[in-house]
């Protein structure tokens, strides 16, 4: 029996395992169907993914991992489960006919096991699908995003300047600044795609649209999707949290980001940026409109992006409008040459004015859309709701309605008309814009500070003629202001202006009866029907020499007036007498008119602050005690008119006035120079003072306070003598610094006795210098260097002057003793000084950025001794002879002064007559 029970064993053996195999066999038919089944549910499954995947795909995000091993793990099964579901057909198939046993058992039952083992994998694959909760994830963020951006226009050299600087380690921080439209986001564009190029080693470049009111949030959160922070590591976290987490994904990266439209400083550390070093070699770079937000946020480099040159605004406004409609008439491109100049060079409105011009074809379409463009910008397509808005951004930022109502003062004045800042600032004063300051010096401080806001934002710019700093208005602004001192269109009339209108109609000015400013320049109004009723009206400038008079009972009704300005109207020569009616006004400027007698009923005006009356040749003496009365008035200007009444009875009723602390007049005799210098209030006062023919006055007291100075025809002048509060300083040693602190124009002619103008040292701002026909001057500052540096002056001399002019000084050798640099120097005339040999020029002299000419004789030129090659030749490029100046003049020498000096004889006779002026 032992031999049996193994037997019985093997024998179980081979049951079990014959068993399994045929239960493979048998089932085989059922198992293909099931697996066909699974089969198809599983593509089921597989299209749905395939539909989530490329949804989330058309949302810039990329396929998971996990995903992207079971789509393939997914389609090799479909590949495979079509081979084996053949094989298991062909094999159900061939099975011997009439019965159920396979021909080949063994094949059968692999082909089954296989099968049966294929649903259990189909089953899983379908089942692991139910555990995508995500099949996609945002894409990993390139390093440099490419910036959609059309062909540009005039950036290249700008765009080379700022690649420069991000090549130097030494540069971390720049500030790209200009008006609104001029193209700085275009230049930051630019610069991002040239970043595209693989020839940098920055890890990322990360661009970020700032805007206003900046926004933190929305600085984190792109700053977060450029830099992937997870939202384990972000999401409800606070704003120092979120800035850490950025810190520490940047501190590890050489990083270079751009920073668009960044309107107040952006405080980097508190939004996550590491400061950039010369360690980390980062950049910043940030566009804005104002040169303020530049120094606030440290530019190392700052550039301020211009308007087009002629050609380059030619080009890209051809561009827009298309060579269709350039080409659809010969007159068209000389018309399109209007609308450019109309546009000075801004490339926004170049582009959207282009645009609106493309459709038209006809010169007659043309000339229509030109001159509305001129009259009435704000109606030209595009103008008052694309243009005006973007530009009225910088307006809305500005502080305060002081500083806006300043800048939309601005625009009363003709396109590119040259505004002197000293005369916009007493607008100012008249309107009342700067009534919160106590004295007028304060309020002047504040004026000059509103002007260089202005400025640093763009909405001003400076310009500058021959011998005069000027301000100017962009046409394309000037028109934005108009428009909004409208109310964006909604009050046609609120400030009119007229430039060279001629004559204006009566039914024109009865449309003016709400108005709030009225500006002509070069218009007349014709005679009225009946006296004009303006009751809201402030303003009425009236300037630029064609009014010769008013119509009857135009300044009838005028209640609130505050501001009347009539300068430069040569043929005015009455002043109606219901002026005296204007019991408003603040600010009367008769400057450079005809009138001849100021009528006594100015005494009404109890209110006026300004009254001005330069260059008023034929104006006789004041009516008496006239001034006295004006109790409000603090500042008074008879610069350049030659006065035909008593000068000491006008000073007696200056001192009388209790608010009085401006001053500006000429004075003829010692007499009247003496009552001034002998009266505190009034020096003190006096900011312009010129004194002319005062022979026997051998010494000038100058006040702390004067800012302009002309002397001329006093042949015993020799000196100064500065008078502080408690004390009068001789010139000669003081050691009080600079006591001559706000002294910028210097005008010295015909003093036969002066020998030097040494005093100038204690003049740090001096700009302007003008000697002539000083027959005893032997040198400008005659005292060695070691005794300027003893006074404790802490800037070099004459370092702030920009004009020179000597002329006509047979003794003098030098400027001064030792060569130094001028930095700021812009034009030299030396005109018959054959005695300087030498220059005190140093060579940085010649490599500043601001010289642009000298004039001189050719052979007094090459006379010139040098102390080394490298001045000479760096101060040559700039020599121009007089033949070669297209005018020369004698710098701030009034046409009188050069009369008296040909015909000293008749001086009583040229007092008479009209004499010529140079504003400063």
């Amino acid at each position: 029996m032992d031999f049996v029970t193994p037997i019985l064993d093997v024998a179980t053996r081979l049951w079990t395992c014959t068993a399994k195999r045929v239960v493979y066999i048998r089932r085989l038919p059922r198992n293909l169907k099931i697996l066909r089944t699974a089969m198809e549910e599983l593509r089921s499954v597989y299209e749905d993914v395939i539909e989530r995947v490329e949804s989330e795909e058309k949302l810039q995000k990329k396929r998971t991992r996990a995903v992207e091993g079971w789509i393939r793990s997914v389609e090799a099964m479909e590949k495979e489960m079509k081979e084996i579901l053949e094989e298991g057909d062909e094999e159900v198939q061939n099975k011997c006919l009439g019965t159920c046993c396979p021909r080949d058992s063994c094949a059968s039952y692999k082909l089954g096991k296989t099968v049966s083992r294929k649903i259990r994998a189909v089953a899983a694959l379908r089942s692991k699908a139910n555990h995508f909760h995500e099949v996609a994830v945002p894409l990993a963020s390139p390093p440099v995003i490419e910036r959609p951006l059309e062909k540009t226009v005039g950036l290249d050299s700008p765009f080379l300047e700022v690649w420069r600087w991000l090549q130097d380690e030494q540069v971390r921080t720049i500030g790209i600044y200009g008006m609104g439209g001029v193209g700085k986001t275009a230049l930051l564009k630019k610069i991002n795609n040239k970043f595209l190029q693989p020839s940098h080693d920055f890890d990322v470049v990360i661009w970020v649209v700032v805007s206003k009111p900046t926004n933190l949030q929305r600085v984190h959160e792109t700053l977060r999707n450029k830099l992937e922070i997870p939202d384990g590591r972000w999401k409800n976290r606070s704003e120092d949290e979120k800035a850490a987490e950025i810190f520490a994904v940047l501190k590890t990266k050489k990083f270079v980001l751009l920073l668009d439209d960044v309107w107040e400083p952006l405080d980097l550390l508190k939004v996550g940026i590491p400061l950039s070093t010369v360690g980390n070699k980062s950049k910043i770079v940030f566009t804005t409109r104002s040169a303020d937000v530049c120094r606030d946020m440290e530019a190392q480099k700052s550039i301020k992006v211009e308007c087009l040159a002629w050609e380059e605004a030619l080009t890209l406004f051809w561009a827009k409008v298309g060579e269709d409609t350039l080409n659809s008439h010969p007159d068209i491109p000389k018309l399109s040459e209007i609308v450019v100049g109309e546009c000075k060079g801004l490339p926004l409105a170049l582009i959207i004015i282009g645009r609106a011009m493309a459709g038209a074809r006809t010169p007659e379409d043309w000339e229509k859309k030109i001159k509305m463009l001129k009259n009435y910008p704000a109606k030209f397509p595009g103008m008052g709701d694309s243009l005006f808005p973007v530009l009225a951004f910088s307006y809305d930022s500005l502080p305060d309605e002081a500083i806006k109502s300043c800048f939309l003062y601005c625009s009363l004045f003709p396109e590119d008309y040259e505004i002197s800042p000293q005369h916009l600032i007493e607008l100012w004063l008249g309107e009342g814009f700067l009534d919160e300051y106590d004295g007028i010096q304060e309020a002047r401080n504040q004026g000059e500070e509103i002007i260089e806001r202005l400025k640093d934002v763009c909405l001003l710019e400076n310009g500058r003629s021959q011998k005069q700093e000027y301000l100017k208005m962009h046409d394309v602004l000037r028109d934005m202001a108009l428009w909004l001192a409208s109310e964006n269109g909604k009050k046609k009339n609120k400030f009119v202006v007229k430039d060279q209108v001629g004559l204006i109609r009566a039914h024109e000015v009865e449309k003016w009866n709400e108005t709030q400013r009225i500006s002509l320049w070069e218009s007349r109004i014709e005679e009225l029907r009946e006296p004009p009723c303006f009751p809201n009206i402030e303003t009425i400038s009236a300037s630029g020499k064609c009014i010769k008079s008013f119509p009857s009972g135009f300044f009838a009704y005028m209640p609130i007036i505050r501001v009347l300005d009539l300068s430069n109207n040569y043929e005015l020569i009455e002043l109606p007498v219901e002026i005296g009616n204007l019991v408003s006004l603040q600010y009367l400027n008769l400057s450079r008119t005809s009138i001849e007698n100021i009528p006594v009923e100015l005494k009404n005006l109890k209110n006026l602050k300004c009254l001005i009356l330069d260059n008023m040749n034929s104006l006789q003496p004041l009516p008496s005690q006239m001034l006295s009365v004006l109790s409000s008035l603090q500042l008074f200007s008879m610069f350049n008119s030659p006065y035909k009444g008593d000068h000491r009875t006008l000073l007696e009723d200056l001192e009388q006035l209790e608010y009085i602390n401006d001053i500006s007049i000429d004075l003829t005799t010692v007499f009247s120079a003496q009552a001034l210098f002998n009266s505190h209030k009034l020096q003190s006062s006096t900011r312009r003072l010129r004194l002319f023919n005062c022979k026997s006055m051998n010494l000038v007291q100058l006040s702390p306070y004067i800012e302009m100075l002309h002397i001329s025809f006093c042949q015993a002048f020799k000196d100064v003598q500065i008078s502080l509060e408690k004390e009068a300083l001789h010139s000669k040693f003081p050691r009080h610094g600079y006591c001559l602190y706000h002294l910028c124009h210097v005008n010295v002619s015909w003093c036969s006795k002066l020998l030097n103008l040494t005093w100038l040292i204690y003049a740090p701002n001096l700009k302007f210098l003008s000697i002539g026909d000083c027959g005893s001057l032997e040198e400008v500052v005659e005292i060695e260097k070691s005794e300027v540096s003893e006074i404790e002056l802490n800037f070099d001399l004459f370092s702030r002057l920009t004009s020179l002019s000597l002329i006509n000084l047979p003794k003098l050798r030098s400027i001064c003793r030792w060569r130094q640099s001028f930095p700021s120097l812009r034009e030299i005339t030396v005109l018959r000084c054959p005695r300087i040999r030498k220059l005190s020029f140093d060579s940085d002299t010649g490599t500043s950025k601001n010289l642009e000419k000298i004039i001189g004789e050719q052979e007094w030129w090459d006379g010139l001794e040098w102390e080394d090659k490298t001045t000479m030749q760096s101060l040559t490029p700039y020599f121009r002879t007089t033949q070669s100046s297209k005018r020369l003049e004698f710098p701030f020498v009034p046409l009188q002064d050069r009369l008296i000096s040909r015909f000293p004889k008749h001086i009583s006779r040229f007092l008479q007559l009209p004499f010529g002026h140079v504003d400063v």
